[in-house]
């Protein structure tokens, strides 16, 4: 006997799950759409290497299943080629449970991915951030350490979520750290360990007003602008806040909310990574977000949208769209 009431509701969750993951692009003007690939996403760097952008985020799995790396690159934006399974967890000998939350920086000529891995919750547990290094940005990346770099907690900070920024003096550093605490530590040339600062201490403390995890920075008009993610990343109030500084070191205040859910569009949009078309100079903000009436804490999506300043340098709030953005082609 037939169900016409179940055959409508099947159809309809179908369709559902359909739209969650299609492009919201239109003939009359293509944009990216959100999410910008389909698949469970989350935590996504997004950089630009030469001509080509590229987004490298957490395959958003239970952590039995999270155990590589996709990416994914584009020439506009709009377009996107997948890149499949760029890191594994059995290239890497000392992780065993989960790789997250990604961080990939070019230097002389080689590709590093930094990433979290076994999510320890004390300092007799192996696991925290790792680094593997690859000839191109899409791999394959393999175990650069054979250990972590950066295994114990400092300052409170769980090592994870970690992000490799590049200052205008062509120095690194690495901005990392869950539990409601953040550290910076200097990289050394050879990204295998740190150079103290001046005071001795490697890793410094930056935690600002209502940081949990997942911190971006970068610079613009000669000021530091520091970004987190705060609230819980299951929940719908997960979000992103910033903060502005002249010193890399801080202080960093928190100034506003800059990322949230929007009850009409999506949830939790939260752990980001920006995104700077220096010929344009536009800015993009590249954020994963939960598809209204998701449930499951893993079924996040990756999406990507404009991000501006006011006058004075302040961020504005960030529009969440289902457009995604137009074509910004690297020149």
């Amino acid at each position: 006997m037939k169900h016409p009431a179940r055959t409508l509701t099947l159809a309809l969750t179908l369709a559902s799950m359909a739209c969650a993951f299609t492009p919201a692009s239109s003939s009359a003007a293509e944009t990216s759409g959100n999410p910008i690939v389909k698949g469970w996403y989350a935590d996504p760097e997004g950089i630009v290497f030469g001509k080509q952008y590229w987004v490298y985020p957490t395959y958003s799995a239970p952590y039995g299943e999270q155990v590589y790396f996709d990416a994914f690159s584009s020439t506009d934006l709009v377009k996107w080629k997948k890149h499949s399974k760029v890191l594994e967890l059995d290239r890497i000998d000392w992780a065993n449970r989960a790789l997250w939350a990604p961080s990939v920086i070019e230097k002389d000529g080689k590709y590093y991915i930094f990433f979290s891995a076994n999510d320890i919750q004390n300092d007799n547990q192996v696991g925290g951030i790792g680094v593997a290094v690859a000839n191109k940005p899409q791999g394959p990346f393999k175990d650069y350490l054979g250990k972590p770099l950066v295994g114990k907690f400092y300052h409170g900070a769980q090592p994870i979520d970690a992000y490799v920024f590049h200052d205008d003096d062509d120095s690194y550093y690495l901005i990392y750290g869950g539990w409601g605490h953040c550290n910076i530590a200097k990289l050394n040339d050879k990204f295998d360990g740190f150079i103290p600062f001046e005071n001795g201490e490697t890793f410094r403390s930056i935690t600002p007003e209502g940081y949990v995890e997942g911190p971006f920075m970068f610079r613009r008009g000669g000021k530091y602008y520091f970004m987190w993610s705060e609230g819980g990343w299951t929940g719908p109030d997960y979000r992103v806040a910033y903060a502005m500084s002249d010193s890399i070191n801080g202080p960093f205040k928190r100034i506003d909310t800059v990322l949230k859910q929007d009850p009409a569009i999506a949830t939790g949009a939260g752990h980001h990574s920006v995104i700077h078309n220096k010929e344009s100079d536009s800015w993009y903000i590249v954020y994963h977000r939960r598809p209204l009436g998701e449930t499951d804490g893993n079924h996040r999506v990756t999406c990507i949208d404009k991000m501006e300043f006011d006058e004075d340098g302040k961020i504005k709030p960030v529009k969440l769209t289902n457009e995604g953005v137009a074509a910004d082609p690297l020149k």
